[in-house]
């Protein structure tokens, strides 16, 4: 196998793992059929509720990026940054919002993944060492574990099947 064939199978698996996560379910069908009373119901002993992790998946994947594409980019504080309060409530064009959001952002990641102009190894000119490729699997990490948590608090209110 080439190396032009070799990164054409890396590029299709991230963008599996980046849009499916394959050995999980999407966040489409994490939060399929809640409605917005329920996606800012809690769990006791668990500090957030499906609102703020979704918020939160949006607000990290723009970051990443924006990091990627923009040299003039700068982070949001962490942790403030990063998350909505807990008494932040969505009305229902909100929470479909964030969703549509967070969707859109992922296909431009895609579509970075997919572009020929892409070298997935080299450093990005204004980081400190990160590569396309490591953002790429920071993405599906990171989106995988906030995932994980909304089945888990979903199943601990009951309204996971």
């Amino acid at each position: 196998m080439n190396a032009e064939s070799s990164n054409t199978i890396l590029i299709a698996e991230l963008i599996e793992l980046i849009r499916k996560g394959n050995a999980h379910v999407s966040l489409e069908e994490a939060v399929k059929d809640m409605t917005v009373d329920q996606v800012v119901l809690t769990s006791e002993n668990i500090p957030y509720n499906t609102w703020q992790l979704v918020e939160h998946l949006r607000i990290a994947q723009w970051d990443i990026l924006e990091f990627c594409v923009n040299p003039l980019h700068k982070s949001p504080e962490w942790p403030e940054g990063y998350w909505v309060s807990a008494t932040d409530k969505p009305d229902e064009e909100r929470w479909k919002a964030s969703l549509w959001q967070i969707k859109a952002d992922r296909e431009s990641f895609v579509q970075i993944l997919k572009s020929r102009e892409t070298d997935l190894f080299t450093p990005i000119k204004h980081g400190t060492g990160q590569t396309i490729l490591r953002e790429a699997l920071l993405l599906a990490d990171h989106n995988a574990y906030h995932i994980g948590q909304i089945i888990m608090l979903r199943r601990l209110l009951g309204i996971w099947e």
